[in-house]
């Protein structure tokens, strides 16, 4: 086995990262003792430091840094299938290669060659993107169904009502504003920020927790709208 350098000057690229990764699983311990499910916090944490860096404004330099700390993990949790014999990290870039290819039907034909044009509309995109999504699963009816339950409640919110408008179901934001007292929505994300800081502190002051309350709200938005009609 190479043995694994580092540096610009050195040897690079993805295949000496999964050899990188094969030596330290064999040869560091605190490597090999790890588990899918010890690494779920660290998969985390990389993902909020990319996010972090971007928003932050961070020169190419340390973006890269971070996305390569995401990589790390793949590469991780890939080499962990691999010893137990289930997949490996090329079985992994093959399937979401493929997953690409189908789901973008609007660039690529079945056999991953371009198609001769291509759709001028974000709204198009869209709707060909959703139909090769319910292709695959025609039995999945549920417009939220795959939404990481334990996604952030904000992040939730949001998901859930961009899910159930391209479902086919409006959202009256106006009642909602109404229902709560509200006149009118924030103009700026900066006004939207203050308001949400404000409702977080309020929650604190009453002794309640915002994060639960929003993730119930949006449990309930969505087996209301699971709901017949």
């Amino acid at each position: 086995m190479p043995t694994p350098t580092s540096g610009d000057n050195g040897p690079s690229g993805l295949p000496e990262l999964i050899r990188t990764i094969a030596a330290l699983r064999e040869h560091c311990p605190w490597m090999g003792a790890l588990t899918h499910e010890s690494l779920v916090e660290y998969l985390i944490e990389e993902a909020y430091e990319v996010v972090d860096s971007i928003e932050a404004g961070a020169v190419d330099d340390e973006l890269r840094g971070e996305l390569g700390d995401v990589l790390l993990q793949v590469v991780l949790h890939a080499r962990l299938a691999e010893e137990r014999g289930s997949f490996d990290f090329e079985d992994v870039a093959r399937s979401i290669n493929a997953k690409m290819v189908r789901r973008n039907q609007h660039v690529f034909k079945a056999d991953g060659s371009l198609q001769e044009s291509f759709p001028a509309s974000v709204e198009e995109i869209i709707v060909k993107w959703d139909a090769a999504k319910r292709a695959e699963k025609p039995e999945r009816k549920d417009p939220f169904a795959g939404i990481p339950p334990h996604l952030p409640a904000l992040a939730g919110a949001q998901k859930s009502f961009d899910r159930a408008v391209r479902a086919g179901t409006p959202v009256d934001a106006q009642s909602r504003l109404a229902a709560v007292g509200l006149p009118a929505f924030p103009a700026t994300e900066e006004v939207l920020g203050e308001l949400l800081l404000a409702v977080v502190a309020g929650a604190r002051e009453q002794g309640l927790d915002a994060e639960r309350a929003l993730r119930a709200a949006v449990r309930s938005f969505q087996n209301n709208q699971a709901q017949p009609s």
